[in-house]
């Protein structure tokens, strides 16, 4: 790879958000290197590259650093281009605007609540964020049907930003129905995205990027019995 090309990603493999941008890079047929983080000890390098947020992930190109997951993802998008090199925003203006709200909706309104889910230090906070959670992901539904048109993803045919903002979330999705029994994406509530999700799974992007449930599962029972050691602590 020329220098002016030479990536460095910084993230944890359990994090969405990372997911999110390593799909785009193998999506862009880049090489990159990943360097896996620790949050409990975070380097010097993630803090220097990221002084505002000291979190993940980071994406260094030729020593510039870009930082949170969507805006990497656009600028990923608008720099490695070129014949055979696939989309993930859409060319139309309208279109790329509508893709951006949706996914910004899926990080700032879906996501927390979701994680909320797992991270609240009651089950009355926790009862709310179950409710949110619901009703985001039957809006998502509605716009799926809208965004896709009758194709198969959010973007068309092919995998594009929103796709990548809720897809990179399914490990998680799959974790809290194991951790707490709650199935926020199923085939009688959310039959498009159920059948979205599935195709999701089976592209290349996903088989090589996402890691095993498992080790998601592991990761949120370490956050679950943090916050109630936190919370236990808090209450003496």
């Amino acid at each position: 790879m020329a220098a002016k090309e030479y990536l460095k990603l910084l993230g944890i493999d359990v994090s969405p958000f990372a997911i999110g941008v390593h799909m785009a890079l193998v999506m862009k047929g880049v090489n990159y290197e990943y360097i896996a983080e620790d949050l409990s000890n975070k380097s010097e390098l993630l803090v220097s590259s990221n002084p505002v947020h000291k979190n993940v992930p980071v994406l260094i190109h030729s020593g510039n650093p870009i930082c949170e997951s969507l805006v990497i993802v656009q600028y990923v998008d608008e720099f490695f281009t070129g014949a055979g090199v696939p989309s993930i925003l859409p060319a139309d203006p309208y279109e790329r605007a509508i893709a951006r709200f949706w996914a910004a909706y899926v990080d700032d309104k879906f996501f927390p609540a979701m994680a909320g889910i797992v991270l609240v230090p009651t089950e009355q906070k926790r009862v709310q964020k179950v409710k949110e959670t619901s009703a985001a992901i039957e809006l998502l539904e509605e716009a799926f049907t809208v965004c896709s048109k009758g194709k198969a993803f959010f973007s068309g045919d092919s995998i594009g930003y929103v796709d990548l903002a809720l897809g990179s979330l399914l490990i998680w999705i799959e974790t809290i129905r194991r951790m707490c029994g709650l199935e926020i994406i199923s085939a009688s509530k959310t039959p498009r995205l159920a059948a979205w999700a599935e195709r999701f799974g089976e592209t290349a992007a996903a088989k090589k990027v996402v890691p095993e449930a498992d080790q998601a599962l592991q990761y949120g029972k370490k956050l679950q019995a943090a916050v109630s050691a936190a919370a236990t602590s808090k209450s003496k």
